[in-house]
């Protein structure tokens, strides 16, 4: 205990200037002074992008959320309620949706939302122009996967305007969780006006960043934090109990623990992995299940992972058993990628649970060496160099740190190299593919399988193993179409046998969020798939 004080002692000058970066000055908890209820929470680094249609990280979609909502939200318990529509219809054959949008739900400058809002952002994230990597949340939609591949014109798409505050959505097939993804951040709506008079710009300046949620962005200092304040033309504005939300980016969990513990920070979601046994004692620990799963990815068109022995014999390797309980400390060990607490069809089945295990908990060395060595390279004999990239966090290099000893121990391979790179740049070099191994992790967008399966679909932005199979293809388009909903998980769970036979990627662990927060933080949501809601959150003391 006694280093643990030392450390944050020697840190504490750090955190004094955060404070004063974000318009604080004390070291002191000043959450509730001067009566103004302001919550103080570190997410990570500083998101790539937070333009609706663009982001692709859980923590610039907590930002997004916080600034913007869809035709529905999600409530406590990941379920989609009422937003911006007040209500809907659906037909007999569940693929025609119209949308009631209120009348009183407005924009942070005051003007009013319209179903042309959700028009334009639709098409905004689906044409092929806009390059939005999520644009395939929205290709349940008629005609929309033509569209977003410039087969079709705009007008073929299942989308109408019947009037100012009525959308009306025709779908492709069936889809059950369709209102569900319009909770998503990519289905909400932006503001064509702001948007075409500022370009990409509009999404970068508090001033341009017009959004329909509960709070609006006033402040932001880059690289330091960003500061929101209630949307005072929210239709629900009396929902919203804080002043402020303050959101600052210290990538290391040491220093998010440290200005937690000097009580200028309210809530951090990491810590460190060697405090977790005594943060546990403290009664403000608390470990969040996520829908998601913490995993390797390959660049399966670089050697030596364009041979999937090589992969799967890296994969065999690593001691899921030992990363969760020694290392991290939590999770759950990942046999697949498909995480826990997805249903499955029967009730009470999960989906992991009837798909079964496709690695062990614990490592298989043996199969793992005759593998490699029927790859060509015995014992890691002439195996090429390999460089793992992962994002700038203790934790992960922590992880990464034993990974290599496993490779080492268990494969004989020891020419591995570590590349530790800032979030926005690690981001960038995984999705063009400029990498051999990286770490990844992806949380569920809604809870279904498809959510973690159709991001391997040849194409798809978020495909970062730059894997294409034409009978995984098949899957998930027969799977988009399926009308009995017993064919459609058994076609999914034919989807992720074969990208789990193909070892696309190393399953680690299914996540938990390991987070701080202050007894005095009420109402604060953390859904379990990642993201955080403020809008329910108060501080009372």
């Amino acid at each position: 205990m006694s280093k643990r004080i030392l450390f944050v002692l020697m840190t504490l000058f750090l955190v004094v200037a955060l404070a004063a970066g974000c318009g604080g000055g004390e070291t002191k908890d000043t959450a509730n002074e001067g009566g103004e209820k302001v919550l103080r929470h570190n997410h990570g680094e500083e998101p790539e992008s937070i333009d609706p249609a663009l982001n692709t990280t859980v923590d610039g979609g907590s930002i997004v959320i916080a600034c913007f909502e869809g035709l529905t939200t999600l409530d406590e318990n990941d379920q989609p309620v009422a937003g911006v529509a007040e209500s809907w219809d659906v037909n007999e054959d569940k693929t025609l949706y119209t949308f009631h949008l209120r009348k009183d739900a407005k924009w942070s400058d005051g003007q009013p939302v319209t179903a042309n809002d959700f028009n334009y952002a639709w098409k905004r994230a689906l044409h092929p122009d806009t390059a939005a990597e999520y644009a395939y949340q929205l290709f349940y939609i008629k005609n929309a996967p033509e569209y977003n591949e410039g087969a079709a014109n705009a007008e073929d798409l299942g989308i109408k305007v019947v009037d100012e505050y009525t959308l009306e959505v025709e779908l492709s097939a069936p889809t059950p969780y369709f209102l569900a993804l319009t909770t998503f951040p990519t289905l909400f709506p932006v503001r064509q006006d702001i948007v075409e008079a500022n370009s990409e710009q509009w999404a970068l300046n508090p001033e341009t960043y017009i959004g329909n949620g509960p709070f609006k962005l006033v402040e932001w200092q880059s690289k330091d934090h960003m500061k929101f304040v209630p949307n005072e033309h929210y239709w629900d504005r009396d929902r919203v109990k804080l002043d402020a939300v303050v959101k600052t980016f210290i990538a290391e969990a040491s220093t998010m623990l440290a200005g937690y513990e000097a009580g200028e920070i309210d809530v951090i979601d990491s810590v460190p992995l060697n405090e977790i046994d005594n943060l546990k004692q403290t009664g403000e620990f608390q470990m969040i299940t996520q829908l998601g799963t913490y995993y390797y990815c390959f660049n399966v068109t670089r050697p030596p992972f364009d041979d999937p022995k090589v992969r799967k014999a890296f994969a065999l390797a690593i001691d899921r058993e030992d990363i969760t309980t020694k290392v991290r400390k939590s999770g759950v060990p990942a046999t697949a990628f498909v995480a826990p607490g997805v249903p499955d069809t029967a009730a009470g089945k999960d989906f992991r649970e009837v798909g079964g295990e496709y690695f062990s908990i614990k490592a298989q060395p043996e199969e793992a060496k005759r593998l490699l060595a029927e790859a060509g390279y015995p014992d890691g004999q002439g195996l090429p160099d390999v460089a793992f990239n992962f994002n700038n966090s203790e934790e992960h290099q922590i992880i990464a740190e034993a990974a290599l000893e496993m490779w080492k121990q268990n494969l004989g391979i020891e020419n591995v190299a570590i590349n530790n790179q800032e979030w926005a740049v690690f981001i960038n070099t995984r999705q063009n593919g400029d990498f051999q191994i990286a770490r990844h992790g992806w949380l569920g967008d809604y809870n279904d399988p498809m959510t973690f399966l159709d991001l391997f679909t040849t194409g798809n932005g978020n495909n970062d193993a730059q894997w294409s199979n034409n009978d995984f293809d098949a899957l998930i388009d027969k799977a988009r179409l399926a009308t009995d909903e017993s064919e459609r998980m058994a076609t999914l769970h034919e989807a992720e046998k074969i990208i789990m036979e193909e070892a696309i990627m190393i399953p680690i662990l299914h996540y938990t969020e390991n987070t701080m927060i202050k007894p005095y933080v009420k109402g604060l949501v953390k859904s379990m798939l990642g993201f955080t809601y403020y809008d329910r959150a108060d501080i009372v003391k």
